[in-house]
């Protein structure tokens, strides 16, 4: 194993990638969309589940209103 090879595996935490985990990770990286277009998935999925909140949270509350209406208190003797 050369020196440089040595300092590869030493900048990978001597693991066996020789390097290439790092490669990897910055090619991976370069795909992904840009920081603005990000941002913009990144509130749209924030709104798309406080969507999902408001409409649990709706559902609760008609459970609770149909399960208020249910019943009659009877006397047992």
């Amino acid at each position: 194993m050369n020196e440089e090879t040595k300092n590869q595996s030493n900048s990978c935490g001597g693991c066996l990638c020789e390097g290439a985990g790092p490669a990897l990770s910055e090619f991976l990286r370069r795909l992904g969309p840009p920081p603005e277009a990000k941002r913009h998935f990144d509130t749209a999925r924030v709104e798309i589940l406080k969507g999902i909140r408001s409409l649990i949270d709706q559902r609760i509350n008609d459970i609770g209103r149909q399960s208020e209406s249910k019943g009659a208190s009877i006397t047992v003797e």
